[in-house]
């Protein structure tokens, strides 16, 4: 909407007149997310909701680096128990110990860290246990 309301004209009238020529012209027409609810519509109010969506959205993380380890590790923990062979769970709690190691080394800034390095043959042996007893 680039033009300026002309003076002497009711603001309303002015915004009517601009949608209905709009809707006249099609610019409403085939528009993404069309007849689907409004996402989050029933979300209590938040002032910064247009943050945390879009943070959201590109996966973007506003926890300390200190949590955000921890929460990386529970998730290794989780792919490593969903893991399909061994070879795959060595990895994933191979990788997840050299992130902790050089966090230990090097803290990062936040709460303290609270983690250790994960022992990989108890987590080898708790995979192995699930996949005799058939649970995942």
């Amino acid at each position: 909407m680039t033009e300026r309301k002309p003076p002497g004209l009711d603001f309303e009238s002015w915004v009517d007149r601009q949608i209905r020529e709009a809707e006249e012209r099609g610019a409403f027409a085939d528009l993404p997310g069309a007849g689907k609810p409004l996402r989050d519509a029933n979300a209590p109010y938040d002032e910064n909701w247009w943050l945390k969506r879009k943070m959201r959205d590109e996966g973007l993380s506003h926890l300390p680096p200190t949590l955000a380890l921890r929460k990386e590790a529970e998730e290794a923990l989780k792919a490593a128990a969903a893991a399909r062979s061994e070879r795959e769970v060595r990895q994933i709690v191979e990788g997840i110990n050299d992130k902790i190691r050089e966090a230990l080394r090097r803290p990062p800034s936040g709460p303290p860290l609270n983690l250790t390095p994960y022992d990989v043959e108890h987590v080898v042996a708790d995979w192995r246990t699930r996949q005799e007893n058939g649970t995942d």
